[in-house]
């Protein structure tokens, strides 16, 4: 089972050059709003139509440009999971998941339809009309109508960005649940980067239309490509570099020379490590200090029920150095609270260390 995406579209200033591939099980698609990724679902689904390139699911294309190509959205065999759901308001939950199944005898659409009430735990809803549906339970009927078709793919479009804190945990592990049964390419799209990281093993990222990374996502995040997809993935922390030799860098805006564990090809323009990746030291480093570590001292605190973010500034106490135009913070942590009540109160400076193996260079 494989999709192949190669296409270009022209919409005024934003244009689409999307390249990429994804095989059996889950892709998610990363960006952010307008950065292309709504666009370029529509046009596997059949929805818009590419300017140029090729759309290809198992060997069978869908558009080509080269040959004038471009089958209806009915006949892609592709399910499509939209954002706002697009359940029809004058059918009901089981009506809806048969919507697309009307060329089949009516035995088997039966069938379907209930094996899909099944699989989405809405049994009890088959009668019901969408208005009387909660969130959760609308976005288990548009997956259900997008199975039922039995597709070859699976494109979803920021399925869980309408749901509450609740409901939107218990629709991921239904999807979780679902796409590991799923047999084919599935298409995820979201700029939540944890909700992908939970979701996929396989990350593409969109800027600006075009594809600005790929790859697994241990590798995504451990060596990002360059500085615009470590962002996208949620980096809190760089500094520009400046090489001093293959596996050592000076941090020009943090004021420090790293070791990194892993060189550059090409000369590097940046250095970053992510932010539950700061460590803190137990006791005060003595002379055989271990390598980047750092005295720090807190700028303020930003909590979440389970974490809490801290920022830094290294070297010096805020006002310290008479500098005005110096920088507030270098530096983000995140902590747990367990973490954090056992070392708030200590005096300060603190001390941290950016463990070679967590800090990555990324290019010009």
């Amino acid at each position: 089972m494989a999709l192949k995406v190669q296409i270009e579209k022209h919409l005024g200033s934003f244009a689409l050059d999307a390249h990429f591939s994804c095989g059996d099980g889950p892709l998610a698609v990363l960006g952010a709003s307008g950065a292309g990724k709504t666009m370029t679902l529509r046009c596997i689904a059949g929805l818009e139509r590419p300017d140029s390139g090729q759309i290809i699911l198992n060997g069978r294309p869908l558009f080509d440009s080269s040959n004038g190509t471009n089958l209806p959205s009915r006949k892609r065999r592709i399910g499509f999971v939209f954002q706002n759901y697009a359940l029809f308001p004058h059918l009901t939950v089981a009506e809806n998941i048969a919507f697309g199944l009307a060329n089949i005898a009516a035995s088997e659409r039966s069938l379907r339809v209930a094996k899909q009430l099944g699989q989405m735990h809405i049994d009890h809803l088959a009668d019901r009309s969408p208005r009387d549906l909660s969130g959760g339970e609308q976005q288990r009927v548009a997956l259900g109508r997008a199975l039922a078709i039995e597709p070859e793919a699976l494109l979803l479009d920021e399925p869980l960005a309408a749901l509450d804190t609740h409901l939107r945990s218990q629709i991921e592990a239904q999807l979780i649940e679902t796409l590991a049964q799923f047999h084919g390419p599935a298409l995820f799209v979201t700029h939540n980067v944890e909700e992908a990281y939970r979701i996929a093993e396989n990350f593409v990222v969109l800027s600006r239309g075009r594809v600005a990374g790929s790859g697994r996502k241990e590798e995504i995040f451990r060596r990002p490509p360059s500085l615009e997809v470590a962002l996208l993935t949620g980096l809190k922390n760089f500094s520009h570099a400046r090489s001093i030799s293959p596996l050592r860098v000076e941090a020009l805006d943090w004021n420090c020379t790293l070791d990194v564990a892993e060189p550059l090809p090409a000369p590097a323009g940046y250095v970053g490590i992510r932010a539950h990746h700061v460590d803190f030291l137990e006791a005060t480093p003595g002379d055989g200090a271990q390598t980047n570590t750092f005295p720090c001292w807190l700028v303020r605190t930003s909590e979440t029920p389970f974490r809490i973010t801290l920022y830094l500034r290294l070297h010096t106490a805020l006002g310290a150095d008479g500098a005005n135009d110096a920088p507030v913070h270098h530096l983000q942590a995140e902590v747990f609270k367990e973490k954090w009540q056992r070392f708030k109160d200590r005096p300060q400076p603190w001390h941290v260390r950016l463990a070679p193996e967590s800090v990555f260079l990324m290019p010009k």
